[in-house]
Parts: C-alpha cells; structure tokens; sequence
C-alpha cells in the first residue's frame, strides 16, 4: 500500500500505522550508521593490517585516527544539510543521507590493500570515511527531529527510545557480523578478504532505508509550517536566527553531548580495542564483552523512554550522570580482573547509560523551534561529537600510551559527565510540551520574528508579531527559562 496516499492532518497526531512507520524510518537510517562503527570497532585490527603500514600497534592507532576524521567532517554536513532539512522538509533530506552513508561503507569494501596499492589505500579509506561524515552530519539530527515530531508529546520519549534501540541493534548487528566471520575463517582469511564482507551488507540496509522514508509524508509538525508560510525562507536567515536568537540551546546542547557521546563512543567502539589491548582480554572476549553489555541496555531503551515521559527528561539524566560519575573508576577497576568482571563492569556501566540514551530524541529536539529544530540540532550535535565524541577512542588510546594507566577511559567519562552537569543545570524541562510553531517547548510565549515572505507588525520594545489575519500560534506551556 502506498503511504503517501494516507494523508494525515498537518495538525493531528499521526495514526498509530503511520506511527509505527515513522520509527522504522528514522531508525533504519540510525542502525545503518551505528552497524558501520561496529564493524570498523570489531575489525580494525584486521582493517588496519590491510589497509595500514607499519607495525600492528601503529597500524591500529592509525586506523583510529582515521575513524576520527570521518568526525571532523560532520559539523560541515550539518552546516549544510541542517538548514535544508528546515527549507525542504526532513523526509527529502533523510532519503539522500541514507543512501551517502550506506554507500560510502559498502565501498570501504571494496578498497585494494595496502600491498597492492600502497598509500592510496588509506588514502581512499579516508575519503569514504569523510563522505560517511558529511552525510551522518545530517542523519541523525534529522532522524531525531522526524521522530520526535511525528510523536504523540506525551508518548516522545517511549517513540524516540525506539531511535536509540536502532543505534544499539545496528552495532550490535555489525559486530556479531564481524565477530562470526572471523570465528569462521583463519586470520590470514580475514586480512585478506574476509573483513570485507561485513563492509558489504551497508548496501541493502541503505536500499531499505530509503524505501521506507520515500514512502512516508513529512512531518505533522513540518507540513504544519509549510501550510502557515513559516518556514525559513533561505540557508542565512536560519544561521542568523540561530546565532543571535537561540545560541543558548546551542551552547547546552553541545555540553550534554560532551557527555552524552564522550561516554557512547569509549564504551561501544573503543571497548573492544580497550580489553584486548589493555585489560589482556582475548579476541574473542574483547569481542563479546560489549555485545552482552548492549543487549542488555536494549531491553531497558524502551522502559527508561517511557519512564521520562513520566518524570521528565531532566530527572533521568541527572540520575545517568551522577551514576556513571561515581561508578567509572570502580567499573574499570573491575573490568581489569577478569572476563565475568568485564560483563559486569560493562553491563553497569551500559545500564546506568541508558536515561540519557533513551532521551535523546525526545530532549534534544525539543531545545528548538520547529523553523530552525533540524539546523539547530544538526549544528550543535555534530560540532560538539566532531571535537569530543569521535576522537574519544583515538584519545583514550593516545592518553593511555602517555599516562601508563588503564584508568583514562574512566576518568575521561567522569570529566565530560561534569560537563554535562553543568549544561543540564541550565535545560528547560520539555515534557510533555508540544514542538509546533516558532517557540522554543516549555518556554513562556513571547512574539517572535517571522519569515520575511509573511505579513508582519511591529509591537513594542522593536518585537515583531504576526499581521492580525494570520492564526496566531499554540502557546506552548509555561515553564521555567533556559
């Protein structure tokens, strides 16, 4: 049946078929991301003895740094995807990043070794990793916005978990890919051709992605502007009001996702690397130790979700804060006994994870306007991953090599849990409010600037506000400022 035909009122909740939809859509684009980080996680010893010169250690850390480049690129995606997103609609930007991501990982596949090529090799690697990058730069700002606009508000963070359960399942995916090829083929296979073959399966995950968001409507929340003429009219206009209107959830969001990603990419790409090299583990158990671990924060994303729609988003992330600022140390210590201390050690640390994960979408869209929501996001989620997220593992590793401890994944978790204390001080609650119109949720309606192509009248203290022919805007509920 043809989605598209079953037209929904811009102003009405999606029915819960096209609900279902919506979350598949937006995260099959999620998992096809996060299944590309766990099979570079889970083979990158292989991947870097093909691909890499040099001694095994060094071809590691090379191939490390190279996952962090695809990082560096990110914010430039979000510079220009973010503000198309808020121009043309989330669905059309989603179906293009999809496909970039997806292929731009099928094709690392597909790369000559470093015998055969010599520093094209790497040199190519690179390039696809900053096409991965430009394209992930708007995928999940824009997979988060399209989810968190298509839920019921006072189901968005049991919908938006569903986002997250995507993110674990994709790696989780990648990973046991990678991890049952290697078990059924010799090393000297895997250097050889085997590590290719996970690399190879981006294809139809992309293909099936893009189906899915082809077929779906726009957001309730974006057909809704279009219909009202408050779109921003042009890439400059956004960037303006962005900077000079909303730098402060700029600057908060970026500080939960110091916290947020720093934690996110020690624990599921940087493990495995981390326990072989470090704790002694071996292949194998470095291997399984965080696919354990996911599985079990997998069945709790969508309890944690459906809990903050109660309490709200705030309370559940200062109870992941405050548990991972405490517990990290002694984790790590734990981890370093043994295998059964390395699932345990993981699996608390995953757990005490999973409030801020479950929550993402509902809390990090809700920070924006909906005319500015995609640019925002994209902006300030992929500047604050590019300088913090993505070079975590490059970092923990570089730190560890300096320092001698095996504790700097510990301590560097705590250092950006604090900045993540200090940005959720100042984020307003959000549960439970609506995300149309041009109001910042929870926030006291205020007149707001509108798009140059619509009527406007000046008011009072160089305010503007809307001509009295046009319908004025839901407030949103009253709470307390940023």
């Amino acid at each position: 049946m043809d989605v598209t035909a079953q037209h929904t009122p811009a102003a009405a909740d999606a029915p819960p078929g096209v609900l279902r939809r919506a979350i598949a859509a937006s995260a099959i684009g999620n998992a096809t991301e996060w299944f590309d980080y766990g099979i570079y996680a889970y083979g990158v010893t292989y991947l870097s003895a093909a691909l890499f010169p040099g001694s095994t250690e060094d071809a590691t850390l090379f191939a490390l740094a190279t996952f962090a480049i695809s990082f560096l690129v990110r914010p430039f995606g979000g510079l220009f995807w973010g503000p198309m997103g808020d121009r043309l609609g989330r669905k059309a930007v989603l179906a293009l990043t999809i496909l970039m991501m997806a292929g731009a990982t099928f094709c690392v596949g597909l790369i000559p070794s470093y015998d055969s090529i010599g520093f094209w090799a790497p040199a190519l690697l690179i390039v696809l990793r900053m096409i991965q990058g430009f394209s992930t730069g708007g995928e999940y700002g824009g997979a988060a916005t399209f989810m968190a606009e298509y839920a019921p508000d006072r189901k968005r963070g049991f919908c938006g978990s569903f986002l997250e359960f995507g993110t674990l399942a994709g790696f989780s995916l990648g990973a046991f890919l990678m991890l049952g090829i290697s078990s059924l083929l010799t090393d000297a296979q895997m250097e050889s051709w085997g590590w290719r073959l996970p690399f190879m399966v981006a294809a139809p995950l992309g293909l099936i992605g893009m189906y899915l968001r082809s077929r779906m409507e726009d957001t309730p929340v974006f057909r809704e502007l279009a219909e009202k003429g408050e779109r921003e009219p042009e890439a400059k206009t956004a960037f303006k009001d962005l900077l000079t209107e909303f730098w402060k959830p700029l600057l908060l969001l970026g500080g939960l996702v110091v916290a947020l990603n720093v934690v996110n990419y020690t624990l599921l790409s940087y493990m495995p690397t981390y326990l072989k090299a470090e704790i002694g583990l071996s292949s194998d158990g470095a291997l399984v130790v965080p696919l354990i671990g996911m599985l079990c924060m997998m069945l709790f994303l969508p309890f944690a979700g459906a809990l903050s729609d109660r309490v709200g988003r705030r309370p559940m992330w200062w109870f992941s804060l405050i548990g991972l600022l405490v517990m990290a140390v002694p984790m790590y210590l734990l981890m370093g006994t043994g295998l059964a201390g390395a699932v345990i050690g993981f699996a608390v640390l995953g757990l005490l994870y999973v409030p801020q994960l479950a929550t993402i979408s509902a809390t990090f869209p809700a920070m924006f306007p909906a005319h500015v929501r995609y640019c925002g996001m994209a902006i300030a989620y992929n500047v604050s991953t590019s300088l913090f997220g993505g070079t975590a593992p490059a970092a923990n590793d570089w730190l560890i090599g300096q320092t001698g401890t095996n504790l700097v994944p510990a301590y560097y978790m705590m250092a950006s849990c604090l900045v993540g204390m200090v940005a959720l001080y100042f984020v307003t609650e959000t549960v439970g409010c609506s995300l149309r119109g041009r109001q910042i949720p929870g926030l006291p309606r205020v007149a707001v600037p509108i798009p140059a192509t619509a009527p406007a009248t000046a008011t009072g203290g160089g305010r503007f506000t809307r001509a009295p022919d046009r319908e004025v805007v839901k407030a949103h509920s009253e709470r307390d400022p940023i």
